[in-house]
């Protein structure tokens, strides 16, 4: 049992297999050869302070009855290792700031202003597939910055990869001076994510899918 799951009561967005097995189903998700997911800076405000919550809900904090603002992301993909295995028992992380602009940190911009339905931060325990999920919102622009959201990888109480992910075709990609520095198109599509709507989604919520390649292929 994933511990990092919300239980059924608490959290609706993962009910029927068919809704879970249609976003990982992606066609082409290895047309390519793999490749190793770049790495990124973690930033200044990865959380100073964890959430009573670190499901993989960001949107629902607890038993609130009232969302988060922002508009409704499943952020989806699976942990890989150099030869396309899943990673079982990987400690997906992800944080990013709420629809203001501001994290969940003490030292970031307009904390007066922080979305306090908003959980910030969260966690999924990959099992034997390696896959994992989160329902979060699209991440937004703040300034200095392209809407990104940061994502690290532990296992067995290490850190093998920490990195962000961003909006194809946003503008403000080719102004962000962290996604300037990836190098070539290679880099830059590997964590520049088409932010799509969900196929029978009710709200207007989009889906992305992000694979999490920790090593190329040893043709690579």
């Amino acid at each position: 049992m994933n511990l990092y799951l919300p239980s059924p009561e608490r959290r609706r967005f993962l009910k029927g297999l068919a809704f879970t097995a249609s976003l990982f189903a992606v066609p082409g998700a290895y047309a390519e050869q793999l490749f190793r997911t770049p790495a990124q800076t973690e930033g200044p405000f990865y959380p100073d302070h964890l959430p009573l919550d670190t499901d993989n809900d960001l949107i629902v904090l607890n038993n609130s009855l009232t969302p988060a603002a922002g508009v409704v992301t499943y952020l989806s993909g699976r942990v890989l290792d150099a030869r396309g295995n899943p990673v079982r028992d990987a400690l997906v992380e992800i944080w990013q700031a709420d629809a203001n602009g501001v994290y969940l940190h003490t030292g970031s911009d307009g904390g007066s202003k922080r979305d306090k339905q908003f959980q910030g931060f969260g966690r999924f325990l990959t099992g034997s597939s390696g896959e994992y999920l989160f329902r979060t919102i699209k991440p937004v622009p703040y300034p200095g910055r392209a809407p990104h959201i940061h994502v690290k990888v532990k296992r067995g109480g290490k850190d093998l990869l920490t990195t962000q992910c961003y909006i194809q075709g946003h503008p403000q990609n080719a102004k962000d001076g962290i996604w300037k520095e990836l190098k070539g198109p290679k880099e830059q599509a590997a964590l520049t994510l088409p932010f799509v709507p969900l196929k029978g989604g009710r709200v207007g919520e989009l889906t992305a899918k992000f694979n999490l390649v920790l090593g190329v292929t040893p043709e690579g």
